[in-house]
């Protein structure tokens, strides 16, 4: 599978963005499960949100709750991330990832070693 996402950029302070994650490849988009994680330089990785396949479950780390909106469009074969709200410390390159198989629900969506797949990120930089 292969992810290409998109749609970062340079806004300021409680602006708005949409990322978006397109995939292609063997597996059937509506199989896949799909995650957005972010890492800052000298961070680790951390979860921002994640959407079943069937598009019924999702899961939003705590600082994204409230204020980022995961979705996805099968027949469009993308996974989006509308993010409001936009604060500095949301700076961060943005990774979209995909599996098969997670389990566990929040707990699972929200582990980096859980997902098989991951695009090359895009940078979302909030000034102040």
């Amino acid at each position: 599978v292969q992810l290409q996402a998109s749609g970062g950029g340079l806004v300021q302070a409680g602006a708005s963005l949409s990322l978006s994650c397109v995939a292609s490849g063997p597996l059937t988009f509506s199989t896949l499960n799909m995650a957005w994680f972010r890492q800052a330089p000298g961070k680790e990785r951390e979860f921002v949100s994640g959407i079943d396949w069937s598009g019924e479950r999702t899961y939003y780390g705590d600082f994204a709750k409230g204020r980022f909106t995961i979705s996805r469009d099968n027949a469009k074969n993308t996974v989006y991330l509308q993010m409001n709200s936009l604060k500095p410390e949301d700076t961060s390159v943005y990774y979209c990832a995909s599996d098969p198989y997670i389990i566990g629900g929040f707990q699972g969506f929200s582990r980096v070693d859980e997902w098989t797949y991951w695009g090359q990120g895009t940078l979302v930089t909030v000034s102040s």
